[in-house]
């Protein structure tokens, strides 16, 4: 009879144990898992996000699939609201702006202080060393895993009106800023009016004269034909950039497998290095389409830049100090590395 009653437990653990085993093998993954973007393609932007679920699709053999809903949909057109519900669980991932994001994590303003990078090395020295990797950490703490970084580009300055060659030729005028608190302060330093509305009202507000002007990447005006809603003055001062970060809720990104989260992550960095690519090369030849259609293109000398980042330095040392003075020490330390 003992003999029996050993036999019967070691038949019934031998039933039940796959039913145990079987979540461990491995984890029920979504059909789709939703990407949230502002841009889509033909934007550099788009561009990223498209080439990241392209490169994730391949390398799973079609267990992973990722869909974008562009434009913010998902958070009903307000872009400021995208991190929040990534990290919420709203949004499983999304390929977003640090500034767009920045209101929920202060940190993220160190790409929107005034003049703190002049080009594109100082910018990737940022991203790619101790202060990219320290981003990540504090995302990391929010409830979202960072991925990969992405690239919207340097931001210029366009306006109805006339030239910009100096502060004063801001003074009054009525630019539309995106939603973060620090273009608002950067604006309204330099004289002129800031108005602070999402992507999907600002082309109507330019087209109606609501607003004389507005900032943003080469690449976003020429595709977006910004040209054509009166903006014929652009001026090229490259005051502040804005990187794109690849991110997945805490917990999506956990039930995935060490291999899948490698797969996931390795997808994004090679998805990133396309739209930076695309973002940073396509430059020139937009400025070339852009002049054609009549566009007047304003470059500083270093004497005018000089006039803009002396009327801003109040504002950085204010934000500095949001931010975290070590934070931007460090930035500061990279972008001056040779």
């Amino acid at each position: 009879m003992h003999h029996f009653r050993k036999l019967a437990v070691a038949a019934i653990a031998a039933i039940a144990a796959p039913c145990f085993a079987a979540p461990a093998i491995a984890a029920e993954y979504k059909s789709e898992y939703t990407v949230s973007t502002v841009l889509p393609a033909p934007f550099p932007w788009g561009i990223a996000a498209d080439k990241w679920v392209e490169l994730v699709k391949e390398r799973s053999q079609g267990r992973i699939n990722l869909k974008i809903y562009s434009n913010s949909q998902l958070v009903s057109g307000d872009q400021t609201k995208e991190f929040a519900a990534m990290r919420q669980g709203i949004i499983d991932m999304a390929v977003g702006s640090t500034i767009n994001w920045s209101p929920q994590v202060k940190e993220l303003n160190i790409f929107s202080m005034p003049f703190l990078m002049p080009d594109y090395a100082a910018m990737d020295r940022i991203t790619q060393g101790p202060v990219g990797k320290e981003l990540f950490a504090i995302l990391r703490k929010r409830g979202v895993e960072p991925l990969g970084w992405a690239e919207n580009g340097f931001r210029q300055v366009t306006n109805s009106k006339h030239e910009i060659h100096t502060p004063d030729d801001l003074a009054g005028l009525k630019i539309r800023v995106v939603g973060s608190p620090l273009y608002n302060d950067i604006f309204t330093a330099l004289g002129a009016n800031p108005t602070q509305m999402s992507w999907a009202d600002a082309k109507p507000a330019l087209t109606t004269k609501a607003v004389d002007g507005q900032e943003n990447p080469i690449s976003v005006f020429k595709i977006a034909k910004i040209a054509t809603v009166g903006q014929q003055y652009m001026t090229r001062w490259n005051y502040v950039n804005d990187p794109l970060i690849f991110a997945v809720n805490k917990r999506v990104w956990e039930s995935f497998t060490p291999e899948d989260q490698k797969l996931l992550r390795q997808a994004a960095i090679d998805a990133g290095a396309v739209g930076i690519k695309a973002s940073r090369e396509g430059d020139e030849a937009a400025l070339k389409e852009i002049k054609a259609e009549g566009v007047t293109i304003t470059e500083l000398t270093p004497q005018e830049r000089e006039a803009f980042v002396k009327k801003t330095r109040g504002v950085y040392a204010e934000w500095a100090k949001k931010i975290g003075p070590d934070l931007v020490k460090a930035a500061e330390q990279a972008v001056a590395q040779k």
